[in-house]
């Protein structure tokens, strides 16, 4: 078995897949304007995906495009011409959950791989032999599978059959994503993409003959969060995941920032490489760990993967836990050490930051001899997108990004 799995970034637009990219990813995954489980996500327009699907092929990364709603009789029309573009334009695979999607997809897009959706709740071997029937390369599996599944599904489908699996990211309270709640709620139909989370919201009790008066069902003081779950951190068990099969660890977050793909797609980049160069004597370096507790994110836990755990699914707030901000994204650099950031957020001179690259740990330093554009040195940095000039000993990569420590309310 080939123990170096895929290491699968999202791409919610352009931007966020260019740094996923950067940061190590061997493969992306994106959706086009129409047809994919993540509407809110800017996505990508028809060039959109011609660019992206270029940009990617000529950094030797792969594209999987996501055409994994459940549709209705009203968005079947569209869908020849989305699916024969997708074929033009290079696609490496088509994420698909429905079987009406799929024989569309035979007809308009045959030379495109297809890979089954986390949408369709691969819980069994049985169900992953299905599609392997019905000429799936790659199934993703639900998420509520413990590691000793995963291993049987692996020992009981066909060696080629491609297994990828959640490693990190939010999780939803519902059965793999698909979910009622958000359509009744709102009219926003969440097996459409188009999710309202209402998982996370507070809730309160009314009873029937005293309507407009609410009760608090507490929990804590902001409220009670029924339904909310905790996001999944699996950096610690590389070797766990490899050993049960999985060929592609996927990332969650297509709704996230740039910086978000940068810094998770970079420490599971090290991990899986660290694993590489010493199976048996995996040791997780202090940064990967440190990395995907830098990016905004509930509180972890290991899904399902291990069982039912005494630390639960359950996240009783609506907090994220936010302990760093970006402070510049990158303008230029060149091979002199000299870089210019946009900036993000405001800082002071002398103030400690944190410049992150690619394949590298962060690099700690004290904010001394920044100027403007001017050439103007300030105590502070705080217009919005004004372009920061820095100095550094060494060169630095287009792909470089600022942080510091989250500043705390007075």
């Amino acid at each position: 078995m080939n123990n170096t799995p895929e290491l699968l970034s999202p791409a919610g637009d352009l931007d966020k897949m260019r740094f996923g990219i950067a940061y190590g990813a061997d493969a992306v995954y994106m959706a086009g304007t129409r047809f994919g489980m993540r509407a809110a996500a800017t996505n990508f327009d028809d060039n959109a995906l011609r660019e992206g699907i270029a940009y990617a092929h000529a950094h030797g990364v792969k594209c999987y495009i996501t055409v994994n709603i459940m549709p209705s009789n009203r968005d079947l029309p569209a869908l020849p011409a989305y699916l024969e573009l997708l074929q033009d334009a290079g696609a490496d695979a088509l994420i698909i959950a429905d079987v009406g999607v799929l024989r569309m997809a035979r007809r308009y897009a045959p030379r495109v791989p297809v890979h089954i959706s986390t949408q369709t709740s691969i819980l069994n071997h049985e169900a992953a032999n299905y599609w392997a029937d019905e000429g799936a390369e790659r199934i993703v599996l639900a998420r509520e599978l413990s590691l000793e599944e995963i291993a049987e599904i692996r020992a009981k489908t066909p060696k080629e059959l491609e297994i990828e699996a959640f490693v990190h990211g939010a999780m939803c309270i519902s059965y793999s994503g698909r979910c009622l709640i958000s359509q009744y709620m709102t009219g926003r139909d969440a097996n459409h993409g188009a999710c309202a989370q209402p998982c996370r919201w507070n809730y309160s009790l009314m009873e029937e003959k005293r309507p407009g008066q609410f009760f608090p069902v507490e929990e804590d003081g902001r409220g009670t969060y029924l339904y909310n779950s905790k996001d999944m951190c699996m950096i610690e068990h590389v070797p766990e995941l490899i050993e049960a099969g999985i060929t592609s660890f996927k990332i969650e977050g297509r709704n996230k920032t740039a910086y978000y793909a940068a810094c998770v797609t970079g420490a599971y980049r090290a991990a899986i490489d660290t694993y590489k160069k010493d199976p048996g004597n995996f040791v997780l370096p202090q940064f990967c760990r440190d990395e995907v507790n830098k990016v905004s994110h509930r509180e972890y836990y290991t899904g399902f993967y291990f069982g039912n755990q005494e630390n639960g699914q359950h996240y009783g707030d609506s907090q994220y836990i936010r302990e760093y901000e970006v402070v510049g994204m990158p303008v230029e650099c060149d091979d002199s050490g000299k870089a210019v950031f946009a900036l993000k957020n405001r800082f002071f001179d002398g103030e400690e930051l944190e410049l992150i690259q690619p394949g590298q740990a962060p690099y700690v330093f004290c904010a001394e001899n920044v100027t403007d554009d001017e050439g103007t040195k300030r105590e502070l940095f705080n217009v919005p997108q004004m372009r920061v000039h820095f100095a550094f000993p060494f060169k630095v990569s287009e792909w470089a990004i600022l942080r510091k420590v989250k500043e705390r309310p007075e």
